[in-house]
C-alpha cells in the first residue's frame, strides 16, 4: 500500500542535486501517491498534470542537472491554488464560468519552476478565495486529511490537504483574511504568510488587491525558508511589490491577548492547548498581555466594513454578467459591497489609520504577537448548515493582520482528540518574516509536540470521551451501560483539585455527585471512549439529579463527564476526603 508520509522539500532537492535519486524517480513516487489518494479525496484537485506530462517535466529537470545546473528545488513536487496562474493549466478560482487559460505563469510560480520544482497541478479553494473553511466550491469540499468529517480550512483548502497528505512537498495558497494560516492550523502544517509585497502577486486572481498575499504550506520551517529564498523579491510588474527587506527582532518579549479577550467558541481543548503554548513560550520569552480590542475592531473592517467592496470590485464582471455562476454564500457576502459608498470607504480608511497607529505602538514594548490561529474547528456538515456565522469564527484572530501590514507564521501547537490540529500564529511587523521563522524554531524546540496523527484514509468513527466517577466504574452496578455500547477504556485519571464528591441520599444503586468547588480536591475517575451515537443514547438514559457536563482533569484538559444538579446535595454525604467512589464503597463494606 502507498505510504502517505509527509514530503520534505529540502531533502528531496538535496538528494536530486547530488544524484542520489532523480526527478523522474520523485515523479513516479508522486504519481503513485496521487493515484492512491484519489480514492479518498479527489476533490483536492481542480486540474492536474497528466502522468506523461509529469514524467516529461521531471526528465527536463534531470537534463538540466546533467548539464551542470544547480537547482535549489530540484525535483520537488508542489501544487498551486487555482487562483494563481500556471501556464498550461486553466485558472478557475473555483468558478467554471470564470475560467481562462493564462499565457504566462504567475511570477512566484515561474521562479519555482526556474528553481527546478515540479508542478503537479491546481488545487481546490473556496470560490474566489472567499471563505476560511473550504466548503464553498462547485468542485467539492476538500476535507481535513486527519479527520475527513472536519473542514480542511480555507480558502486554500486543496493546497493544505495535498501537503498534509504527502501528495506534494509544499503548496502555494493565498491569504487575505487568514486563508494561508487557518488550513495550516487545522492540518498540522506550517503556514508562511509573507509581508505584503514580499512575494509578487503578478498572476494572482485578486480578492482584495491591497491586502492579498501568496503563501506557502510546508511540513517544517526549513522548507518555508527554502521557498521564501527562491520566490521573494521585487517584481516591477506588480504595483504592490516592494524591495526585499529583512528586519531583525532585538528584544525577547511577546504579547498575547488578555485572558478576558480570548475567545474559543466553547472549545475547551483549544483553550487548554493555547495556555500550554503560552507556558512553553514563557520558557523563551517574557510574556505580556495586550489589549486585543483595537486589533479586533480592525478585523471587523474586512467583512463588516467597507473593505468587502474591494472583494466586490474584484468580482464585479462576473457578478454583472453571470451572477448565478457564483456560489450563493459567496454572492451573499460580496454583493453587500455594491451598497458601500465612497463616504463609507474613506471613513473606514481614517479609522484603520487610527487603529494602525495603535498597532504600531505595540511594537515599542513587544517583539512578536502570539494568537491562536483559530479558536475552534467544525465539521463539514456544520458549515453547510451555518456557512457564514461559523466561518466568521475562523477569522476572529486572523482578519486584522493584512489590514495592518504585518507578517505572520502559523505553526502547530497541539492535536485535538478528534485528530485535527490546533495552531498558534506568530505575528510581527512588516519585513520580520525571517525573524518569525527563527522564533518558530525556538518555540518548536521546547514545545514537545507529538508527530501529526495518522491520516484518516476511510473516515474516522466520531467519538466522545466520557469520565465516570461512581456506579459506572468497572465492576460497579451500572458499568454494563458502557460495555453494552462497546465503550473503550481509556484509563484511570484524576480530576483537577477543585471538585467535591458526595454520596447522594437514597440513590439506588448508590451514586455519587461530583461538584465543582474552589475548596475541593482531586477525585479519582475512569475515562471511556464511545461513538457519538452511543454517547447520545447514553446521555438520554442519565437520570436526574445527575447530568453530563464538562470535567477538568489534573493535566488541565477537559472531557465530558458526570456532574450534578444542586438538588443532588440534599441529604448527601461529603466523601471528598476519601478521594473517590471506590474508597467509599470499600468503607461501606
Amino acid at each position: 500500500m502507498t505510504q502517505f508520509c509527509r514530503q520534505d522539500a529540502t531533502s528531496i532537492a538535496r538528494a536530486v542535486n547530488s544524484r542520489k535519486t532523480s526527478a523522474i524517480a520523485v515523479a513516479e513516487d508522486v504519481i503513485a501517491r496521487l493515484a492512491a489518494y484519489d480514492a479518498i479525496q479527489p476533490q483536492i484537485w481542480i486540474s492536474r498534470a497528466s502522468d506523461a506530462d509529469l514524467r516529461a517535466a521531471a526528465g527536463a529537470i534531470d537534463a538540466r542537472l546533467a548539464a551542470g545546473e544547480f537547482l535549489p528545488l530540484a525535483g520537488v513536487p508542489f501544487a498551486v491554488k487555482d487562483n494563481i496562474d500556471v501556464q498550461g493549466f486553466e485558472t478557475t478560482a473555483a468558478c467554471p464560468a470564470f475560467a481562462y487559460r493564462p499565457r504566462d505563469s504567475a511570477t512566484v510560480v515561474q521562479r519555482l519552476l526556474d528553481a527546478g520544482a515540479l508542478c503537479v497541478g491546481k488545487t481546490n479553494l473556496d470560490q474566489f478565495a472567499t471563505g476560511l473553511n473550504g466548503t464553498r466550491s462547485p468542485y467539492g469540499a476538500p476535507r481535513n486529511a486527519y479527520n475527513l468529517a472536519y473542514v480542511s480550512g480555507g480558502s486554500s483548502s486543496g493546497s493544505a490537504s495535498a501537503t498534509a497528505a504527502g501528495l506534494v512537498a509544499f503548496a502555494l495558497g493565498t491569504d487575505t483574511a487568514g486563508s494561508g494560516r487557518v488550513p495550516a492550523a487545522f492540518q498540522h502544517l506550517i503556514g508562511f504568510k509573507p509581508t505584503k509585497g514580499r512575494w509578487s502577486n503578478t498572476g494572482l486572481v485578486p480578492a482584495c488587491r491591497t491586502l492579498d498575499c501568496i503563501t506557502v504550506f510546508t511540513d517544517d520551517t526549513a522548507d518555508a525558508r527554502l521557498i521564501d529564498g527562491v520566490v521573494a523579491g521585487f517584481d516591477a510588474r506588480d504595483a504592490y511589490s516592494k524591495p526585499l527587506a529583512n528586519r531583525t527582532i532585538e528584544r525577547k518579549t511577546i504579547g498575547v491577548p488578555r485572558r478576558d479577550q480570548r475567545v474559543f467558541f466553547g472549545d475547551l481543548e483549544s483553550e487548554y492547548l493555547f495556555d500550554r503554548a503560552i507556558e512553553k513560550l514563557g520558557q523563551l520569552y517574557n510574556v505580556v498581555e495586550i489589549d486585543y480590542a483595537p486589533l479586533q475592531e480592525a478585523a471587523q473592517l474586512l467583512y463588516s466594513g467597507p473593505w468587502v467592496a474591494e472583494r466586490t470590485a474584484a468580482m464585479s464582471s462576473i457578478l454583472a454578467s453571470n451572477p448565478e455562476a457564483v456560489d450563493p454564500t459567496v454572492r451573499e457576502i460580496v454583493e453587500v459591497g455594491f451598497k458601500t459608498s465612497a463616504v463609507d470607504l474613506f471613513n473606514g480608511i481614517y479609522r484603520l489609520a487610527e487603529l494602525k497607529r495603535y498597532a504600531d505602538s505595540l511594537w515599542q514594548d513587544i517583539d512578536i504577537m502570539v494568537f491562536p490561529t483559530t479558536g475552534t474547528t467544525y465539521r463539514v456538515a456544520e458549515l453547510h448548515v451555518s456557512p457564514i456565522a461559523l466561518n466568521s469564527a475562523f477569522g476572529f484572530y486572523t482578519n486584522f493582520v493584512n489590514l495592518l501590514d504585518m507578517a505572520a507564521l502559523a505553526v502547530p501547537a497541539g492535536t485535538r482528540t478528534n485528530a485535527t490540529g490546533f495552531g498558534i500564529t506568530l505575528i510581527g511587523p512588516a519585513d520580520t518574516d525571517r525573524a518569525l521563522l527563527d522564533a518558530a524554531d525556538a518555540y518548536l524546540s521546547v514545545a514537545d509536540l507529538p508527530s501529526p496523527p495518522p491520516l484518516d484514509l476511510e473516515g474516522k468513527m466520531q467519538t466522545v470521551k466520557l469520565a465516570v466517577v461512581g456506579a459506572h466504574l468497572k465492576d460497579m452496578p451500572l458499568h454494563w451501560q458502557l460495555t453494552s455500547r462497546d465503550a473503550k477504556f481509556v484509563g484511570a485519571f484524576e480530576t483537577a483539585p477543585n471538585y467535591r464528591l458526595y454520596a447522594i441520599a437514597d440513590s439506588v444503586p448508590p451514586k455519587p455527585a461530583l461538584v465543582h468547588s474552589d475548596e475541593g480536591a482531586a477525585i479519582a475517575l475512569e475515562i471511556y471512549e464511545l461513538s457519538v451515537e452511543a454517547f447520545g443514547s447514553f446521555v438520554v438514559e442519565v437520570p436526574p439529579p445527575l447530568a453530563i457536563g464538562t470535567v477538568t482533569l489534573a493535566d488541565g484538559t477537559s472531557v465530558k463527564g458526570f456532574v450534578a444538579e444542586p438538588r443532588a446535595l440534599t441529604g448527601a454525604k461529603d466523601i471528598t476526603s476519601l478521594g473517590g467512589w471506590r474508597a467509599y464503597i470499600a468503607q461501606l463494606s
